[in-house]
């Protein structure tokens, strides 16, 4: 592989394991709905997140992570395709791939779309228009909670959002692992290890994710 090959998986990883501690935060954050107080504390979340200097900036750092990544799986995409140039006639994947790892690319920009669309429909709506405002300790801040409630009260964007996180599953059992032997973290010793961790990741951020819209839902609906 070319050097500037090996930079971009380098670079693949660093950003990918980056994301991967986003995603923690941000999924630990939003348990913050499934809190049976009206939204209240998922609301006063969202004002912290949004008027703190420190995480506005580590925020815009975050979004050029989200676009680097991106960017970097495409180059990292055509480069590979061509370095095969010629079409092989029949095409048998090898014992030692998974199905994930030969469409991490298509996976990503599922990812990608997905997280486009959540942005508009939450962020944005939040960052530049006007909402609903409650009161909490003499502060009038915006009711984030009422715009997540109505959305998620809708089984058709439930089932979309539960899709990407599929999507989302299948993307870090691969990267997870790959992102850490990208970095020479190959020794038989941790290496299981390593994949456990990957395997529990890989599990546990989308399900916790899940765990929020199908709550909301349900809440929603009455049916909760």
């Amino acid at each position: 592989m070319p050097i500037s090959g090996i930079w971009k998986k380098f670079f693949m990883a660093i950003t990918g394991l980056f994301l991967c501690t986003f995603l923690v935060i941000h999924m630990l954050g939003n348990m913050q709905l499934l809190l049976n107080d009206g939204g209240l504390m998922f609301n006063v979340y969202a004002y912290k997140m949004t008027h703190n200097p420190l995480i506005k900036i580590v925020s815009y750092i975050t979004y050029a992570g989200f676009l680097l990544h991106t960017l970097d799986g495409i180059m990292l995409a055509r480069q590979n395709r061509q370095s095969r140039p010629v079409a092989y006639s029949y095409h048998k994947p090898g014992s030692g791939s998974t199905w994930a790892s030969r469409n991490m690319i298509s996976l990503g920009l599922l990812i990608f779309f997905f997280l486009i669309a959540h942005l508009a429909q939450f962020w944005y709506k939040y960052k530049f228009t006007s909402l609903s405002t409650i009161n909490y300790e003499g502060v009038q801040i915006k009711d984030l909670y009422e715009v997540v409630s109505k959305a998620f009260s809708v089984w058709w964007i439930v089932v979309l959002y539960l899709l990407s996180l599929v999507a989302l599953y299948f993307h870090l059992a691969h990267g997870f692992q790959s992102a850490f032997q990208t970095l020479s973290f190959r020794h038989p010793r941790y290496f299981k290890v390593l994949k456990a961790l990957g395997i529990g990741f890989s599990v546990l951020i989308p399900l916790g994710f899940a765990l929020q819209p199908i709550i909301v839902f349900l809440r929603a609906n009455k049916i909760l």
